[in-house]
């Protein structure tokens, strides 16, 4: 199974643009649709702003019991109720990358509870993290989130908990696509 996944941001796709907002530091530019390749994406597509990549991992800092714990819950992507998504492109700072990975664990998981709260809203919210650090991509992180239209509250609600966390003091690039999807 292919781990690399594109997404293309332009005039066409599967996934409308419904709101697309800059948290902190450079936007992303406009588009229309957004399109998700697994694979080698081939050439772009005509009418394309632009192409984030990245590939799934293995669970950086989860512990075995997290990871059975989320693994019990995780609901698949792609279920036809959930056709709400968003894509969440983040970049943290030097200082972050700069701690070891214990730190970074304590940080992520000890005071911010990021593990814990994502849990929380398991099931309704289903949810992909892609690396791009390694790739030499304009973030270090997309996460892709698929929810139904009445988990929106739901999930807005995490999104607010995550981000008044510890760990997001070292957010320094960070934009939020909402989507609905129209294929």
């Amino acid at each position: 199974m292919d781990r690399l996944f594109s997404f293309f941001g332009g005039n066409d796709g599967a996934w409308q643009v419904l709101d697309a907002r800059t948290v902190v530091g450079e936007p992303v530019p406009g588009c229309e649709r957004v399109d998700v390749v697994q694979g080698n994406p081939g050439p772009m597509p005509d009418g394309t702003a632009w192409v984030l990549r990245g590939v799934t991992s293995y669970l950086r800092y989860t512990t075995g019991e997290e990871q059975a714990a989320l693994a019990a819950i995780q609901p698949v992507l792609g279920r036809p109720e959930a056709c709400c998504a968003a894509l969440i492109p983040i970049r943290k700072s030097a200082a972050w990358w700069a701690l070891p990975q214990d730190q970074r664990r304590d940080i992520l998981e000890d005071q911010s509870q990021h593990i814990r709260t994502g849990m929380h809203y398991l099931p309704a919210v289903a949810r992909r993290l892609h690396h791009s650090r390694d790739l030499d991509e304009p973030f270090d992180f997309l996460t892709w989130f698929e929810f139904a239209p009445a988990d929106a509250a739901a999930f807005d609600d995490l999104l607010a908990a995550l981000r008044a966390s510890a760990e997001w003091a070292y957010v320094e690039r960070e934009a939020e696509l909402r989507l609905l999807r129209i294929h």
